[in-house]
């Protein structure tokens, strides 16, 4: 149980806050196939050379003219054959590359990430979470800074965890047993400032950068039992927080996913407290 407490407690607080079209050149149109082969097939009918072979047989000659017959050695040099319709006839044009809009850089991506964390105090979302046993559980999380939040564990999980401002409780509704942590050992503590600096609050392992999201890489020291490896997983348009993952220091990953995020509704001030 005591195991189970805190890997909860480090994914549930790892972020208890605010938290290239290839360019596709068109085809030809029916209509325009039809027009060059059409101009093809008048090329080869009006050919003199092929005229006279073809009184025995012409349909079958034409085919064999404009299939099979191989180029002739006696043909001057850069000479066409005479089936070869002007390239121009079928000829496309790819459209001009609609103008890209400039790389995301890092320093462009931690800034807007804080933006994010700094745009309101409070927050409340619903929650998905996937344990690192692929189990599930999902409820409803409040934020108000600095400090305090409280994560609700929909039936049939027994779980909750509260946070005050100074420590974090742990509880199991089942069991009826409570435990105790200080907010300096859980994962991404720096988001219960009230000013959030990813580049100066924590170390900033890597930002990667790519269509389906922004992903923020984050190494903590200081939690309980060793050093945690936190991702912030932003969507790349609106640059809201749509998931972090969690990998504590026994190595078990956690994956929250939020959703209905609302940063104007004030959390009761009730639900942050813990009865010791």
């Amino acid at each position: 149980m005591k195991n189970a407490s805190v890997a909860a407690l480090i994914a549930a607080l790892s972020l208890a806050f605010p938290a290239a079209a290839a360019n596709v050149v068109r085809g030809q149109r029916p209509a325009q196939a039809e027009s060059v082969a059409a101009g093809e097939s008048k090329s080869v009918e009006t050919s003199p050379a092929e005229s006279k072979a073809g009184e025995a047989k012409p349909s079958e000659n034409k085919s064999k003219s404009a299939e099979t017959k191989p180029a002739d050695p006696a043909a001057p040099k850069g000479a066409k054959p005479a089936a070869q319709a002007p390239a121009v006839a079928g000829a496309t044009i790819a459209p001009t590359p609609a103008p890209t809009e400039p790389s995301l850089t890092r320093a462009e991506a931690l800034k807007r990430a804080n933006a994010f964390f700094n745009a309101s105090p409070v927050m409340t979302a619903d929650f998905v979470q996937i344990g690192g046993d692929g189990k599930r559980s999902e409820g409803r999380l409040h934020v108000q800074r600095a400090g305090r939040v409280r994560f609700e564990y929909a039936q049939p999980a027994t779980m909750e965890v509260v946070a005050d401002g100074a420590q974090v409780a742990v509880r199991d509704r089942k069991l009826g047993t409570q435990d105790l942590y200080f907010i300096t050992q859980t994962p991404l503590k720096f988001l219960m400032k009230d000013k959030i600096d990813l580049e100066k609050d924590v170390t900033v392992e890597d930002v990667k950068i790519e269509d389906s999201g922004v992903t923020v890489f984050i190494e903590d020291k200081a939690t309980f039992g060793g050093t945690s490896h936190v991702r912030l997983i932003f969507d790349p348009k609106t640059f809201k927080l749509k998931q972090w993952q969690v990998k504590d220091p026994q190595g078990y990953e956690t994956l929250i996913s939020i959703f209905n995020i609302d940063q104007a509704k004030i959390p009761d001030a009730a639900l942050f407290k813990i009865n010791k």
